[in-house]
């Protein structure tokens, strides 16, 4: 549909593709589920998907990359593993969607690669954007929501979700403290040098601050858009 060397339209006759991003215990998974509901209401036909995942076979790379396992996981082998499932999510998924005009909102996606592959496991960050012209063609998020808060913050909600949930921490999850300050840095600095696309939304606050922040967000997107 693309060739490989061009950006695919962002104009009209194509959805638009919003994600969540951040660290962990910053509120991701509820604030989503906020953006979802929001633009249904507004009679936006919304694909809610996550990454690494998606797909089924892009669910099944995500069980790997998140499994405990006597093994070590390389970094090379990580950083692959989250562009396979990506190729195989944007093809099965998200370039299908987008094409028929729905608007795509993910839980997480490239941006989440240059923090926790990139900040995080020191990968460089040219190998990253190789690989992201390699499988992205060009498609990259029309808006950007990064939901920040201080790192003890955020620790604190992640401890409280796992302990009335009753569950362990993933393989990212127990990773030690400078590698989240390398993350949130990551994630950042990725957001002074693009502002256009990347909003940083305080997730200190209560949620219905939060949740308004983002309905101001919105709302302005979806005018302009229009």
């Amino acid at each position: 549909m693309h060739d490989n060397s061009r950006p695919e339209p962002s104009g009209r006759g194509r959805g638009r593709f919003i994600t969540l991003e951040g660290g962990e215990g910053v509120g991701k998974s509820t604030n989503l589920s906020f953006v979802v509901n929001y633009l249904t209401q507004h009679g936006i036909e919304v694909v809610q998907t996550r990454e690494p995942g998606g797909t089924p076979r892009a669910e099944a790379i995500r069980e790997q990359l998140l499994a405990h396992d006597s093994e070590p996981l390389d970094d090379d082998a990580e950083l692959l593993l989250v562009f396979a499932a990506r190729a195989q999510h944007l093809a099965r998924k998200i370039r299908p969607a987008l094409a028929r005009g729905a608007w795509v909102v993910c839980d997480r996606f490239t941006d989440a690669t240059f923090a926790y592959q990139g900040g995080g496991r020191g990968i460089d960050k040219e190998r990253i954007a190789s690989l992201e012209h390699l499988v992205q063609r060009g498609l990259t998020p029309d808006l950007t929501l990064l939901l920040d808060m201080p790192l003890e913050a955020a620790e604190a909600r992640l401890a409280s979700r796992l302990e009335s949930q009753g569950g362990s921490k993933d393989r990212f999850e127990q990773e030690r403290r400078d590698f989240f300050e390398r993350v949130r840095t990551s994630y950042l600095s990725r957001a002074t040098a693009e502002p256009e696309r990347i909003v940083v939304v305080d997730a200190q606050g209560d949620l219905a601050s939060v949740q308004s922040r983002i309905s101001e967000i919105l709302k302005q997107r979806i005018e302009q858009w229009r």
